[in-house]
């Protein structure tokens, strides 16, 4: 078994097919095949499943592919550690930042990190919160933007706390500046999934307080439920970040919610393996500056951690 072995096999499983991983690793596809087939030799077990539309990972291949990653992982570490100069980190970091977050965010980071961390190469993926949660445990992040309340932080670093409000179409009531949480009943919602953060931070409030909510659209999509409450189709809840943008433009408004105000914290979250990895040491540092210059701008609608 060789370590090249080991990374084709783990980029045709996460590419899909040999097809596209030949082209994402600049590999001959007849190369890929000799490569998994000879892992297959060397175990004596079917690792993969060709299909018509792929491959499909064996049992075998499943177990293979957790010690494949986990390997690989520990090798990149390793080469950081050795090579890298403190002053100079270099190296590769996924990052994953939820879409709300990621309108302030994510240009200001791509160019503190292009700045102040040139050999580091940054890849974002942006989405809603649930798909964030499961990829981080699975191991595919290295660092990722969360939200939490106070009891669930852990060991995770906080960066600010945002208050949500009610979103609401231009010239649609309510009028006043604040809405109370009882009188969100009387607004059309149209909010994220159920496993999104976003939507179980506001339920939990909603439920303690024996208030209810008229949801008539779940979209895991921010910018479609925007784009909703600017056609005045819906109201949504969301926090002024995600729609600083067009608040500033007139075309939705946000409204304070009291009678309590629901809050909750956005937090930066690391992968224990890559914890040592000095490109991620290197944002962990670099990300709350980030934020709190974000936060002082104005630009961010926030209350910082420090």
């Amino acid at each position: 078994m060789e370590i090249r072995q080991l990374r084709y096999f783990v980029g045709v499983v996460e590419a899909g097919s040999f097809t596209k991983a030949a082209t994402l690793l600049n590999v001959a596809q007849s190369a890929l095949s000799l490569h998994v087939r000879q892992l297959e030799e060397g175990f004596g077990t079917q690792l993969l499943v060709r299909e018509r539309t792929g491959v499909r990972v064996t049992d075998s291949g499943q177990k293979l592919l957790v010690r494949a990653r986990s390997i690989l992982k520990e090798i990149q570490l390793t080469e950081a550690e050795l090579t890298n100069k403190i002053a100079s980190p270099a190296g590769e970091v996924t990052i994953g930042i939820p879409s709300g977050a990621a309108r302030v965010l994510s240009a200001p980071l791509l160019e503190a990190v292009r700045s102040e961390l040139p050999r580091v190469s940054l890849k974002m993926i942006e989405g809603m919160t649930g798909p964030l949660e499961e990829w981080m445990a699975a191991g595919r992040l290295s660092l990722s933007i969360l939200y939490r309340t106070d009891e669930n932080i852990g060991q995770m670093t906080a960066l600010a706390r945002e208050e949500f409000c009610l979103v609401a179409p231009p010239g649609q009531p309510p009028f006043e500046e604040s809405v109370s949480l009882s009188d969100l009943h009387s607004f059309p919602l149209a909010v994220p999934m159920r496993n999104n953060n976003v939507r179980r931070s506001v339920a939990d409030v909603v439920a303690q307080h024996g208030c209810m909510l008229d949801v008539r659209f779940e979209v895991d999509s921010l910018s479609t439920i925007i784009n909703m409450v600017m056609e005045g189709k819906a109201y949504s809840i969301l926090t002024p970040s995600a729609i600083h943008k067009e608040a500033s433009q007139g075309l939705v408004r946000a409204i304070k919610i009291v009678d309590p105000v629901i809050t909750r914290l956005v937090v930066l979250a690391v992968n224990p393996k890559d914890d040592r990895a000095p490109a991620v040491v290197a944002l962990r540092k670099l990300i709350p500056r980030v934020v709190n210059t974000l936060i002082d701008s104005g630009d961010w609608l926030a209350v910082g951690s420090r």
